[in-house]
């Protein structure tokens, strides 16, 4: 499948209740080998992190854009997740994203944006004129 290369599918799925996924999704995921594990209806509380994160992508990307088409969607979500894990700052950082930005002096140069994600987020530096 597109989704694990390299034989680096999970052992399990959590996916909720949602009728997209039918038998036939069903079968493909066991044909794999990954065991599925549902919750219980109307219980998102039961997959904190898959919904935190669906969320996340929902209000700082997707209400955000016009997505043309699939291959527009998968390179909005590559831009965005390498922002995501790049960037963007993280409460579990202390307000810190996961590469380090040192402090830049004023004497520095002027400040420039770098517009991540098209343009819908922002990185500022300092660059000498």
């Amino acid at each position: 499948m597109e989704a694990f290369p390299d034989d680096s599918a999970p052992r399990y799925l959590l996916p909720d209740r949602d009728s997209v996924y039918g038998a036939e999704f069903r079968r493909r995921v066991e044909g794999i080998g990954i065991a599925e594990v549902l919750t219980a209806p109307r219980s998102p509380w039961q997959n904190p992190f898959a919904e935190r994160v669906i969320g996340t992508i929902r209000r700082e990307l997707l209400d955000h854009v016009i997505v043309l088409n699939e291959g527009h969607l998968l390179r909005r979500l590559r831009s965005y997740l390498r922002y995501y894990h790049g960037s963007r700052t993280h409460l579990a950082l202390e307000k810190d994203a996961p590469e380090p930005r040192a402090i830049e002096l004023p004497e520095r140069g002027r400040v420039v944006a770098l517009p991540p994600v098209g343009g819908l987020h922002h990185r500022y530096v300092r660059r000498a004129a």
